[in-house]
């Protein structure tokens, strides 16, 4: 069976690190078969002296140091010192659930073929709060996430690496290359592209799903929505063809509701139906806490529609600025140019 290197990369994980890295090195699998590579981007709280205590413990643990910080930079440090057939990426705020997690992984690179591997990605957490039960639950609607992913599928098959590929064997980095360390957020998309134009194959498998912590405050899923928008953006200035419809709805809703008032003060039919617009989001978004958190009672039933808000106003706030910079960028080298 294929051998693996777990690819850790993390800054400032001291809450969650030690049992994400147990989860992992304690793993129903020959020990010789696997190694698991922290990359870590100057982390300033306690992450560093525990990895270094873990390994005391278990000589396949490995720490690295990404001197760029940046999530691409980390993936690829950690990569150049990989030994191992098949290298696979692991957040630190994440949760294994299966001890066969390494070997169903091993054995779908096996049994597939493939070049690389897909996996379910829902948002969990222990003893979550009702704010992140909220985003857990927004996140896994159509409201809430890309309707072209397949990372809350559960069914095995193959599909296009875009938005599940994580899992990759050596052979597909010396094909295409590593990570574009341009990008801080969704730098596994633009890989997944170079993958899918290379013809390569990704098998997605529900055996080796990993659960992503929910980010436990407002302000917090803000900013990782704002990240997800930015890195997008700067996808469709590298790859104009990454650009889908899906991708433009929040952008373009958030332009709408910013200036449509203002237009609608001069024009009065507009105005009226910036207002209905608006009316109707809010209905959307109330209806859909209604039936997103009912099961979960009240507490987290009224948080859905702000967590709606701050998925579809981050990613759009990202998206925007990164838009804008990239024109200032295009601007400037045509200037420079002529």
């Amino acid at each position: 069976m294929p051998s693996i290197s777990v690819i850790v990369p993390v800054r400032n994980e001291e809450k969650g690190v030690e049992s994400a890295l147990r989860a992992l090195l304690t793993q129903d699998f020959p020990r010789d078969r696997f190694e698991v590579i922290v990359a870590d981007g100057a982390s300033t709280d306690a992450t560093v002296p525990i990895v270094r205590r873990l390994q005391s413990e278990f000589d396949n643990l490995k720490l690295v140091f990404n001197v760029g910080r940046l999530s691409s930079a980390a993936r690829n440090t950690a990569i150049r010192h990989a030994k191992m057939d098949v290298a696979v990426i692991v957040d630190g705020h994440c949760t294994v659930p299966d001890r066969r997690y390494l070997a169903n992984l091993s054995e779908g690179v096996e049994t597939s073929g493939a070049d690389c591997l897909g996996r379910p990605q829902p948002l969990d957490a222990p003893n979550p709060t009702p704010f992140q039960e909220a985003v857990s639950a927004a996140r896994a609607s159509r409201l809430g996430h890309n309707p072209d992913s397949d990372i809350y599928s559960d069914e095995a098959k193959f599909v296009p690496p875009q938005s599940t590929a994580v899992a990759y064997a050596r052979s597909v980095f010396h094909r295409i290359g590593l990570f574009d360390q341009s990008f801080d957020a969704c730098e596994d998309v633009e890989f997944n592209q170079r993958v899918h134009r290379a013809g390569l194959t990704c098998y997605f498998t529900p055996k080796v799903k990993v659960l992503y912590h929910p980010r436990s405050n407002w302000k917090g899923l803000f900013y990782q929505l704002s990240r997800y928008g930015m890195g997008r953006a700067r996808l469709a200035f590298k790859d104009p063809k990454s650009l889908t419809p899906p991708s433009l709805v929040p952008p373009l809703w958030a332009v709408w509701v910013l200036l449509g008032g203002f237009v609608g003060v001069v024009v009065p039919f507009i105005g009226w139906t910036w207002l209905a617009t608006l009316l109707l989001y809010a209905a959307v978004l109330c209806a859909a806490g209604a039936m997103l958190g009912g099961g979960h009672g009240f507490a987290v039933a009224r948080r859905v529609p702000l967590v709606f808000a701050g998925i579809h106003f981050g990613f759009a706030w990202g998206f925007w600025n990164e838009v804008v910079r990239g024109v200032r960028i295009t601007s400037s080298s045509h200037r420079a140019s002529s």
